[in-house]
């Protein structure tokens, strides 16, 4: 298997990396679509993301990823062998990651129901999809707005319910599929339909720098890791352990964090003040908000970390055929900012007076890349924290 190129080293794109830690952290707000142009490492984030998550203890040798200690979600196969008295075997495996193919079919995304064996011998046989490969992990579609509408219904529907459920000739089988989505695609090639774009939890509009240094860097860097995957990635080693171990830590505490009576209002007159449709907005504001505090190790989620996600969440969401800007979003939120006493974290942490922001006071002054993007915050928050700093070092291995 190719080597993975170290999602520290990936420079300039911190709104799509924090979007994806935060599906990373809660599978539950319904993965990610990033959206941008061929050639900004929309592929290359989403891989990576797949090495930061802890390994998943399953029954071994199952297809379906099944969880030992639970047993209500085991599939026919196990659930039987448990009935019949059997020690479920256990091993450890990494968390999976399917890349699903645009030529994929109906049956390799659901599974097959061999009908004639069933009919033969009174047992369903069933051969696991790749739905049934991705649970517990990632499942990742590239272009997906050139996936075929039914096969994209397919996907969201599962993802949303946790459940595979297929039907041929009056048999039907069912297995527990959660899993990560994460969806890209280049806008030039297409746009998603409005239906579709509303079930992922999160959107996220990138493009290439305008910094010559940065694109330098850039080349270098993978040039670098071209010549010598294994050199390279051993620099990145102590940054990607120390992510790692801060992705796992909040998954740990999610539960814990706790969702003040004011995020949730903030959620609601947020999507209401820019027309967002449905209520999926809110839902996905709150939880995206409560991963990200969990992410910055905060026992609570704030009205700073709804204002910071709400460009996640809402840029799909909002009336009319475009999906809006970072830009947008900020200035549609300008006005309720200034009623929360929120113009900015600068702003933030002059109003609440030291506590839990001191570990921001130096953002304006960070330099770093991003220092201006939707994600800045947590970047800077992680910089400081881990000593080993996990913006990519200026010069790389040679």
């Amino acid at each position: 298997m190719p080597a993975t190129y170290p999602f520290t080293a990936i420079l300039g794109q911190e709104t799509m990396q924090t979007a994806l830690l935060l599906c990373a952290v809660d599978p539950a707000l319904g993965g990610v679509l990033v959206r941008g142009q061929k050639g900004t490492a929309k592929s290359t984030a989403a891989r990576a993301l797949a090495t930061l998550l802890p390994e998943v203890a399953v029954v071994s040798g199952c297809s379906y990823h099944c969880d030992p200690e639970r047993p209500e979600e085991l599939h026919d196969g196990c659930r039987a062998r448990l009935a019949a008295g059997d020690i479920l075997p256990r091993a450890l495996i990494e968390t999976p990651f399917v890349d699903l193919p645009l030529s994929t079919t109906e049956d390799r995304l659901v599974g097959t129901l061999h009908l004639e064996h069933t009919l033969r011998s009174g047992q369903r046989q069933f051969e696991a999809g790749l739905l049934a490969a991705a649970h517990r992990g990632i499942l990742y579609v590239d272009e997906v707005n050139l996936l075929p509408d039914h096969l994209v219904d397919m996907l969201l529907d599962t993802a949303a319910s946790g459940l595979n459920l297929v039907e041929r000739e009056g048999l039907q089988f069912s297995h527990a599929a959660r899993f990560i989505l994460i969806g890209t695609m280049n806008p030039e090639e297409g746009e998603l339909r409005p239906q579709f774009l509303d079930r992922f939890g999160l959107c996220v509009t990138i493009s290439g720098l305008d910094d010559m240094g940065l694109r330098r860097r850039i080349v270098t860097q993978r040039l670098a890791f071209d010549r010598d995957p294994t050199a390279f990635r051993k620099d990145y080693r102590d940054r990607e352990e120390a992510l790692r171990q801060q992705v796992i830590t909040a998954r740990d505490r999610l539960e814990d964090v706790t969702i003040p009576v004011e995020v949730i209002d903030g959620a609601v007159a947020i999507a209401t003040a820019l027309r967002a449709q449905g209520h999926r907005a809110e839902l996905a504001l709150v939880r995206a908000a409560r991963a990200l505090a969990a992410l910055l190790d905060h026992d609570r989620a704030t009205l700073d970390d709804l204002a910071e996600v709400a460009g996640f969440a809402l840029a799909h969401r909002c009336p009319g055929t475009a999906i809006l800007s970072q830009a947008e979003i900020d200035g549609k939120l300008s006005g309720w900012l200034k009623d929360q006493g929120r113009v900015g974290l600068a702003a933030a942490h002059d109003a609440e007076g030291p506590g839990e922001h001191d570990d921001l006071q130096e953002l304006d002054n960070m330099d770093f890349p991003g220092a201006a993007a939707a994600g800045s915050r947590l970047f800077t928050y992680l910089k400081k924290k881990l000593k080993t700093a996990i913006i990519a070092p200026t010069t790389p291995s040679t």
